[in-house]
């Protein structure tokens, strides 16, 4: 069962939101707080902003729009939690699970790596994302707490330069990828390199598996390059990353495995490694 609804608070409706939605939505109390929880619900007020809401007695006024987004299966989809490595306060390191998506979506949040995030420090903490690393990938994740933190890593893996084997993926490709070394195409004008090597390919589902150590970060970059080339990463399906729902059924099979920079905390050099994981 799927609901997709947008509903309009009108004169005489009930002004406390799970009251409204109990008189317009045919779904229990108790779910519909399940799904407000999960981040289901969004309030459009008259100014136009869009926010989730997640408190039951939450005031609406007339004139206000309610967003229901219902997925029965999604609801009961087993929760995801990713791994925290390493936790040095101005920057924390991952282990995201496959499958688990970054931020959330329409239909809810609570299985994201922010939402999981939001929950893991006993004080709020910023986040300050790389622009050079690509956060839909599962393995492992980079997340700086602090803008100082976040600049002095993007010297060793920044958007123009990336230091030798710092960052290291593995994807699977659609395809038999021919025996490249490196993509170099430019990205929005600007220069961008990827040097690559196959590891295998699999004649049944057509697959190969390709190691991939990015010299530039540009935004989606190594999204971009494999679908340049004709081979797009599975799961990749729309290279400007707004996936529909059915993405969710074959997640991207982009893996950050190896991911190496300086310590702006310790100035030692840190390395960390998912090879071997099956996460």
């Amino acid at each position: 069962m799927k609901i997709d609804a947008v509903l309009e608070v009108e004169a005489g409706d009930p002004q406390i939101l799970i009251e409204f939605l109990l008189s317009n939505v045919n779904l229990s109390k108790s779910r519909l707080k399940d799904v407000m929880s999960k981040g289901g619900i969004w309030r459009v007020d008259k100014k136009g902003e869009r926010s989730r809401v997640r408190r039951a007695m939450t005031d609406i006024l007339v004139g206000e729009q309610i967003e229901i987004f219902y997925d029965e299966a999604l609801m009961g989809a087993k929760p995801l939690h990713a791994e925290l490595i390493e936790d040095y306060g101005q920057y924390s390191v991952w282990q995201k699970p496959f499958g688990m998506p970054f931020e959330g979506d329409d239909w809810g949040d609570y299985n994201s790596f922010i939402r999981n995030l939001s929950f893991a420090f006993d004080e709020p903490r910023d986040t300050v994302l790389l622009s050079s690393l690509d956060y839909s990938a599962s393995g492992l994740v980079l997340i700086p707490h602090t803008r100082k933190a976040a600049a002095a890593i993007s010297e060793s893996i920044g958007v123009d330069f990336i230091e030798d084997s710092a960052v290291h993926y593995r994807v699977d490709v659609a395809g038999n990828i021919e025996d490249l070394d490196r993509i170099n195409i430019d990205i929005a004008g600007e220069k961008a390199i990827t040097n690559i090597e196959k590891v295998k390919y699999d004649e049944r589902p057509n697959r190969s598996v390709v190691d991939v150590w990015p010299q530039t970060g540009r935004v989606r970059q190594v999204r971009s390059h494999f679908q340049a080339i004709g081979h797009p990463i599975i799961g990749d399906i729309d290279p400007e990353g707004e996936l529909d729902d059915s993405v969710r059924l074959d997640p991207i099979r982009l893996k950050l495995v190896e991911l190496t920079f300086l310590c702006p905390v310790t100035k030692v050099l840190k390395s960390y490694s998912t090879i071997g994981s099956n996460a």
